[in-house]
This record gives C-alpha cells, structure tokens and sequence, in this order.
C-alpha cells in the first residue's frame, strides 16, 4: 500500500515526522559527501599536498556560496509563512523573487573570485606546490557556484513546496554522480586534483538546473517559477531572516581558515591535512542535524503562520527529543569508529593517523552538542526572528570558537587546539537554552510547559 503524501498543515506523529524530514537529511548528507569525495580521493591518489590544498581553499568555497543558505532558508521562512496564510500566488512571486537573485549574486561572485582566487591562496598561508594545487582546484571549483548556490536555496525551497523527496532524488542524482566522476577523472584518467574539481564542478551545476526544470513548469508542489515579485521589502525581510545561516557559513570559514593558520604554524602542513579529515567528518554528522533542521522549519514556518500553536508545539518537543537521542548515538559511533574513519582517509601516513586519530578523538565530542545549537538556530529562523537565530550563530563560531582557538593552545599547548570545537558549542548551547527558554511563551511552543 502507497503511503499518503504528507501536507504541511497534517498532524505529525514521530513517524510521519521522520518522514517527512528524511529526504531533507539525506539530501544533506549526499551534498556533504561533495567535497568529502574529492578530499578522499585526492588524499589517497594525488597525495597529502594536494589534500591539504583542497582543505585550505575549502574554507573560501563555503564563504562563496553562503548566500545561497541566507535567501533558501530565510526566503523559505516566509514562503512557508506565505502559504500558511494561504495566499498561494503571492508565495510563488517571492519564491521566484528569492531564486532569481541568488542566481545572480552567484555570476557575480563567480567573476570576482576568479580574480583574486590567487591572491587570496596566498593570504591563507599556501606556499609552494600547495598554493599552486589550491588556485587550480579554486578556479575550476567556482565555475559552478552559481548552480550550486541554487542547489543549496533549494534544498529548504523543497520542503516548503512539500516536495522533500523531489530534493533527495535530486541530490542523489548529482551525489552518486560527483563518486562516479571523481574515480574515472581522478583514478582512470589519472588527472589527479583538477579532476576532482572539474568532477565536483560538473555535478553542482546539474545539482542547480534539475530543480529549475521542475519548478519553471507546471507541477503538483506548493509552488512554481514565474513572474517574481518586486517588493524588495520582502527580498531584505527574508535575507535578514537568513543572517544566521548566512554568517555561520561565513563565520565557519573564517574559522576553519584560522584553524588552518594555527595549524601550520603550531604543527605544519600535516595538521592542515588532519584537521581537514575531522572537518570532512564532522560535515557529515553535521549533515543529519542540519537535514532534520531543513525539514522540520517548513512545519514550524507553516504552523506559525496558521497559528496552530498545539501543532508547533507538538514538533518543538518531539524535536528536542530525536536531537537528544542522535547527539549521543552519533558521538558513540564516532568514537568506536575513529580509527576506521581516519584510516580512510589518511592511511597511508602513519605519523599523519597518529595526529589525526588523537586529535579526532577530543573533537568528537562536539557532536553532543551540535544538534541542539543548529536545531535552536533554525528554530528562530523558521519562526522569522533572524537576530536571534543570528545570534546563536555568532557567538557559537565568531566569538566562542574564535577565542578557544587561540586561547587552549596556550594552555594546553599544540593539541589544545582540537577542545575549540566542543567548548566552544558548550558554551552556545547555554545560549541555545537560555533563549528558547526566554522566548516560548512569545512563539506559543512551549506555552503549557
């Protein structure tokens, strides 16, 4: 028997919950297994220059595309707000509004990076064969930003259209294709780390068409792509709306290049390479929590539009609790596979698995905390209170990660380094309650509490 397709406004039990934000954590993890592909084969088939290269440039790729994150979760925001409020048409004018400028910015950042990729290579500490790797990888990398700033808007446009699924085949059409591309450029054809770029480059950009094809026709979603609207009141409105997600993508790089700074001059190129595999793992346990955090703020946006206050509440508490639950399970995998993970990646060296291993072992406990923070920040996104959400993000990378990066290491010394992430998400999270507390019976969902 056909399961029934889930609507935004249906009551939703753990189940149907879950099913309805899978697609969007799958859809996250296969867009995370992107650059982790890349990393992997690199690494064990172009060698630990080339893998630190990607990891250096990596920082500035994420910065690029942020803006796809701001205009798809804060312009989802108001989508899903739109239509809870029934008005469809006016939803489809702002959510054409939203594509057609995040495409774009995109063409315009594609041609400013192309310019100063060089220079900026430099400025992230790369010297040598690892600059030249990081400017090649960089510039064939950007060609897609565009498409894949797209890629990302879509992956919250999706669940506001009640089209969860429509994102996950699409992403993992595009995620298998980056694995299939990247073993025969970089392995059978032997071109080593353009390969990898070109493969990465090539499946963005069908990442970014498949879902305009879907929506500039007529379709069975909430919504459809046509004539935008011009309220540039609205454009800002859902642009503030995404702050957060905006400035945690730009505050992650700007963190994981400092890490990278720290790391060559307190370790070497070879604490670049280490650090790269932690990050490479921690995006795809991220993934899961930024999927389920996707998913549910369609529900949220919705319900908070039609006022229905018992079913907002409903999946705030049922979401807290499935958090709970994966924070642990995931940390304890993390744990018990350690060894296996890095080995993957970073075998072949045994004094860079020494490093890696160690250092992975203290990071991982981030991801108890994770969750809750990336959860508390979509929360106030999906509820239209960017500064809050904003907020959370700010502190929990500008402020707290920032100043452990350079405060542990001198008291603990070099290794100190790999404790910034948890403490600093420890001391977000504190934050993370503290508002949600404050502000439960302003948003109704914790009302009866």
């Amino acid at each position: 028997m056909v399961k029934s397709e889930i609507k935004l406004s249906d009551h939703f039990t753990y189940g149907r919950l879950l099913r309805f934000v899978l697609p969007s954590v799958i859809m996250m993890i296969f867009t995370s297994i992107y650059n982790m592909v890349d990393g992997l084969f690199v690494s064990n088939f172009a060698g630990k220059e080339a893998y630190s290269a990607i990891n250096i440039v990596m920082p500035v790729m994420i910065m690029l595309s942020c803006v796809g994150f701001m205009f798809g979760t804060g312009g989802s925001a108001v989508v899903a707000k739109t239509l809870g409020e029934g008005e469809r048409e006016k939803a489809d004018r702002y959510f054409s509004m939203f594509v057609y400028v995040t495409f774009a910015i995109g063409v315009i950042i594609l041609i400013a990076g192309q310019i100063v990729m060089e220079p900026v290579v430099g400025l992230l500490g790369a010297t040598g064969k690892v600059k030249y790797w990081a400017v090649i990888y960089g510039r064939i990398n950007i060609c897609s930003l565009p498409f894949f700033m797209l890629q990302v808007a879509f992956q919250s446009f999706y669940n506001s259209a009640g089209k969860p699924v429509l994102g996950l085949v699409s992403t993992i059409i595009t995620g298998v294709g980056n694995m299939v591309l990247d073993a025969l450029f970089v392995v059978g054809f032997g071109w080593g780390l353009p390969g990898a770029a070109l493969a990465t480059s090539i499946c963005e950009g069908i990442g970014g068409l498949i879902p305009i094809v879907y929506f500039v026709r007529k379709n069975t979603s909430n919504l459809r792509l046509g004539k935008p609207s011009h309220d540039v009141r609205v454009l800002f409105r859902g642009a503030f709306n995404g702050i957060s997600e905006f400035m945690t993508n730009i505050a992650s790089s700007i963190v994981a290049i400092l890490y990278n700074l720290q790391l060559i001059r307190l370790i070497g190129q070879s604490g670049v390479a280490a650090y790269g595999t932690m990050q490479y793992v921690g995006f795809l346990f991220a993934a899961v929590f930024m999927g389920y955090s996707l998913g549910s703020s369609a529900i949220i946006s919705f319900n908070h539009g039609a006022q229905n206050y018992p079913e907002l509440r409903n999946i705030y508490l049922k979401s807290i609790r499935l958090i709970a639950v994966t924070g642990v399970v995931m940390f304890l995998l993390a744990e018990l596979s350690g060894r296996a993970v890095v080995g993957f990646f970073v075998g072949y060296d045994s004094e860079l698995m020494k490093l890696t291993l160690g250092g992975y072992r203290i990071y991982s406990i981030v991801f108890l905390m994770w969750g809750f923070n990336i959860f508390a920040s979509s929360l106030f996104t999906a509820l239209n209170n960017g500064m809050l959400s904003a907020l959370i993000s700010m502190l929990r990378t500008l402020v707290f990660e920032i100043a452990m990066i350079f405060l542990l290491p001198l008291v603990f010394g070099a290794g100190g380094i790999w404790a910034a992430a948890p403490m600093a998400d420890f001391l977000a999270l504190i934050i993370s309650v503290s508002l949600i507390m404050a502000n439960r019976k302003r948003y109704h969902y914790g009302r009866d509490l």
